[in-house]
């Protein structure tokens, strides 16, 4: 039985709808998507995520869609297929619909294309081992703080990433370790917590918030700064931070051992204390207690 997803204001079967050759997501990659993560039915932040659409959406002057009320969507998302006690991401997509094919943006008003679907939850790797990373130049457009579809750069640092055994890529521009290809990056120098501060460069990562917030609130001392390639040997930890990746110690970057090749106890007491807040949030679901 094919998966329910939704497309321009209806719920069908997945293997139903098809998308125009003319859609400017197709032939542009004109748009803006999400994805928001549900713990045993219940959400982490996705009026958070939503917003970040929504910002996506005024960045691309995409007009027609209201994305708040896309959270309705995610819910019925999961009753429709079954999937209110399993751990669920839903992606969002929004692309400027459907023109002939120019450059310039459609002189007639057109609809925007809408969907939304349901997609397994795999973690990306184990917290209590770790993963390795490694690093890629950053060839991405500048305005990385968009959450665009056009992925290309992303895809080809993260294929490079797995063929050399890593679990994820992170980019180096000017030689400052920004983020990675679909996650926030972090380093711990002298028991500080240290990420690239918010600006056109990395994308604001709702867990990267999440992140800073605990730090905060529980003296862990943390700052938004540059972290230059050129230190990231002598950093005392790295992790990784996204919906998808929660948070993933780095015990191996560029094939060299980060500290002694072990999750560090830093970003360790950060694994148990974001799990902490997604069951404080979301209701305490088993899923968020295994790593």
């Amino acid at each position: 039985m094919s998966a329910i997803a939704y497309f321009n204001g209806e719920f069908l079967a997945k293997d139903r709808i098809s998308i125009s050759p003319d859609d400017r997501g197709f032939l542009f990659a004109d748009g803006v998507y999400d994805v928001a993560l549900s713990y045993g039915g219940k959400f982490f932040r996705i009026d958070a995520h939503l917003e970040r659409l929504a910002d996506g959406l005024q960045a691309l002057d995409i007009d027609g869609v209201n994305p708040a009320a896309l959270a309705g969507v995610a819910h019925e998302l999961l009753r429709r297929n079954d999937a209110q006690t399993d751990d669920k991401a839903i992606y969002f997509q929004v692309t400027r619909g459907v023109a002939p094919r120019s450059h310039a943006f459609p002189i007639e008003s057109v609809e925007p294309t809408v969907y939304a679907t349901v997609m397994p939850f795999v973690r990306k790797g184990d917290a209590a081992k770790g993963t390795s990373v490694v690093t890629a130049p950053d060839i991405r457009w500048t305005r990385c703080d968009i959450k665009s579809i056009g992925l290309t750069a992303n895809c080809l640092a993260n294929q490079r990433a797995h063929e050399d055994g890593a679990t994820e890529a992170i980019f180096v521009r000017n030689g400052v370790a920004l983020e990675g290809t679909a996650s926030s990056f972090f380093a711990i120098f002298d028991g500080v917590v240290t990420t690239a501060p918010n600006s056109n460069y990395i994308l604001p990562g709702i867990t990267r918030a999440a992140i800073l917030e605990i730090c905060a609130g529980h003296n862990i001392e943390c700052t938004e700064a540059p972290i230059f390639e050129r230190d990231l040997k002598r950093a005392d930890e790295l992790f990784l931070a996204g919906t998808t990746t929660e948070v993933l110690p780095i015990v191996e970057l560029d094939g060299v051992a980060v500290g002694n090749g072990r999750p560090g106890p830093v970003v360790q007491r950060l694994v148990e204390l974001f799990r902490e807040l997604v069951e404080s949030e979301c209701s305490g679901t088993p899923a968020v207690r295994t790593a």
